[in-house]
């Protein structure tokens, strides 16, 4: 009777290490690592059995305590932790978070907006307004719901915010990409490089050149000589004839041309040189007795003036003017000079200076008193 019931105290081991096993498949590794032990204990036991069946004795406290140890360690190895527990529950809560976020955005998303007046509960006097306005069409990141309402009130999610925050991020890196796109790299700058130490001693040669360039340039400033010729021109065609004076007439038609070459120097000075032709003659005087006496200044026409004799082409003018400060004026003429060139006349617009658009006769045109004299010399004006 004592031998049977040692042996049923060193069989319960092994059924309580089979009952483990089948209670704990989702921790199968420690479950395997206690399977392999309870051979080992069930061995031992029947050695023991086999030992001990020449005498009947009970097992010591202190055996099946020390065995009954052993099972519990291997028993909580086996099972998980409480923190493991936790981590998972938390990281299944997790994922059916994203995943409901991303349901409810793709089922309550509405197209890109371009412009903040889209959204029909925003306006312009929100405090957020202008950020929101930015966002929208400056960068083009926002997008509302289907019924184009922002809902700017509403509570928003971490998650919300990170996707909000990665599109407009994006939409800043192509607007980077495209603004950058024409922007010299980085190889560009080492080949420049490269080159301008290849050519070092060609670029200093050239430096040097151009800065006697600067300097010549710098000295044909000061001393520039630049002349700048304006020509100007005029053609008269006259019928002529002379009534109430003894002796035959004859109605004539006649001609004059004038072309004219006016250079400056300084800007300031000018030298004329006119070339005229022409066949005009001036009218002549008689006196009382028939007999002719000269001819008419006074009553001559303005294009009588110039006759050349036969349309020869001559140089009727050369002068120069040319001032001294600021209120002098020097006049030299070569060749015909007159008062009235220098001389205001105060005739308005009746002084032409002989040409075809003033008066019609010389003494109409201006005081005859400044068509005394004339020739080469030299005059100045003061001005007070």
């Amino acid at each position: 009777m004592s031998n049977a019931f040692f042996k049923s105290l060193l069989a319960s081991p092994a059924v309580l290490g089979a009952v483990l096993a089948i209670a704990g498949p989702s921790v199968s590794a420690e479950t395997k690592a206690a399977e392999v032990q309870i051979p080992e204990i069930a061995s031992q036991s029947q050695g023991l059995v086999s030992g001990s069946q020449d005498f009947a004795a009970t097992p010591s406290s202190e055996a099946l305590s020390s065995l009954n140890g052993t099972f519990e360690q291997k028993f909580a190895q086996a099972l998980p932790s409480q923190n493991s527990v936790d981590s998972l529950d938390n990281s299944s809560n997790t994922l059916n978070q994203i995943n409901q976020y991303v349901r409810e955005g793709r089922a309550n998303r509405a197209g890109q907006v371009t412009s903040v007046s889209q959204f029909s509960d925003v306006r312009p006097t929100d405090w957020a307004f202008q950020a929101l306005q930015s966002l929208v069409e400056r960068y083009g990141c926002i997008v509302g719901y289907p019924d184009k309402t922002y809902r700017g009130n509403r509570a928003m999610t971490r998650y919300e915010f990170a996707a909000g925050l990665n599109a407009c991020l994006d939409k800043i890196q192509e607007l980077i990409a495209a603004a950058t796109a024409d922007f010299v790299r980085k190889e560009d700058l080492e080949v420049v490089k490269r080159l301008q130490e290849e050519f070092a001693a060609e670029l200093s040669a050239l430096r040097g050149r151009v800065e006697a360039l600067e300097v010549r340039t710098a000295t044909l400033e000061k001393q520039q000589f630049s002349t700048t010729t304006k020509l100007s021109g005029e053609v008269i065609f006259a019928v002529t004839d002379e009534f109430a004076q003894p002796g035959d007439n004859e109605t004539v038609f006649q001609n004059r041309v004038r072309l004219t070459l006016s250079s400056s120097f300084s800007g300031q000075d000018k030298l004329i040189v006119r070339l005229a032709a022409g066949n005009a003659n001036r009218f002549r005087a008689f006196d009382l007795a028939g007999n002719q006496v000269g001819d008419v200044i006074e009553g001559s026409q303005t294009f009588n003036l110039g006759n050349t004799g036969g349309n020869r082409v001559l140089a009727d003018w050369v002068a120069y003017y040319f001032p001294i400060g600021e209120s002098i004026q020097v006049y030299i003429p070569a060749f015909a000079g007159l008062f009235y060139d220098l001389f205001p006349t105060h005739a308005g617009y009746l002084e032409d200076f002989d040409g075809g658009n003033g008066a019609l006769s010389l003494f109409a045109q201006r005081n005859p008193i400044y068509n005394i004299g004339g020739g080469a010399g030299a005059a100045a004006t003061f001005g007070v």
